[in-house]
Parts: structure tokens; sequence; C-alpha cells
């Protein structure tokens, strides 16, 4: 049996503080969202990718993809956002069997209203922390990070350079 290839302390340091911030910051982020706007953070960030994209509707399929998340998971939060008034689910024009997700003018107002004091946590938790050097040095180290995570950017989100 081979023995493991540890890791360093150095690289021990890194990957618990890694650790340690993917675990309290989404309780950082619901517990705002959910104080100030009665949303998880999950719900928001459903809302946002539907308020980025094209005509502010995507495919289900498309949806779980960039929000990483089980067609049934989604399914679910989709009702309680459709219950709400801020999504409204219709069959694809191009195929019946295929569902799109879109934002109502409500759930665009939500995100507008929601927003600002969804920023204020992200800077009070993380970007205020940084200068802009660490702020590049994480957007490059996450992006390679992403690659490994995402290799077929389900996420929609671009790693290269900016």
């Amino acid at each position: 049996m081979t023995e493991p290839h540890w890791l360093t302390p150095e690289q021990l340091a890194a990957w618990t503080r890694l650790v340690a911030v993917v675990e309290l910051l989404p309780g950082a982020l619901d517990t705002q969202l959910q104080r100030d706007a009665d949303l998880t953070h999950f719900e928001y960030f459903t809302l946002a990718m539907l308020s980025e994209a094209d005509n502010r509707s995507l495919r289900m399929t498309a949806l779980a993809s960039r929000t990483n998340a089980t067609l049934p998971r989604l399914s679910h939060v989709v009702s309680r956002l459709e219950r709400r008034g801020y999504v409204r689910r219709t069959p694809a024009d191009d195929d019946r069997r295929a569902i799109i997700a879109q934002l109502t003018d409500d759930g665009w107002q939500k995100v507008l209203a929601t927003a600002p004091g969804h920023v204020d946590t992200v800077r009070q938790n993380v970007i205020n922390a940084l200068d802009e050097r660490d702020t590049e040095d994480l957007r490059r180290i996450m992006a390679k990070v992403l690659d490994r995570l995402d290799p077929e950017g389900r996420f929609g989100m671009s790693t290269g350079p900016m």
C-alpha cells in the first residue's frame, strides 16, 4: 500500500481556511437574505440567474446547470417562487416537453430590491477584506479551481482572463 501524498503545512493551512469560508459564508448570505428579503440564498441565486439571462428566462435544465441544482430541487424552489409571483413556467415553443422558467415583473422588482443588501453583505464578508491585488488573486485562483470543478462550464461562468 502506498503512503498518501499528504498536504504540506502551507497547503493544509490554505485548505482548512478554504473549508472554513465554504462552511461559514453560506450562513452569512442566508441570514441577510432571509432577514431582509424573505429569500434563501438559493432562491435569490435562482432569481439572479434568470435576471441575467436573455429575456430573463431559461430552460429549467439550463437553470439547473447554472445553479448547480438537481431538477427535482430546482423544480421545488421554482414552485415556491412561482407561488410568490416571482417566476412563471411555460412549455418551450420548440419542444413542448421542455419547460421555460421566466422571471416575472414582480420577480425583477424583487431582484432589484434585494441586490443592494446582498452586495453589501458580500462586500462586508469578502470584498472589503481584500485589496485590489487580493481581489485579482482570488479571481485568478477561483478560475483555476472552477476549471477543475466545472470543466464543461455548466455554471455559465467564464474563467479566462478579464
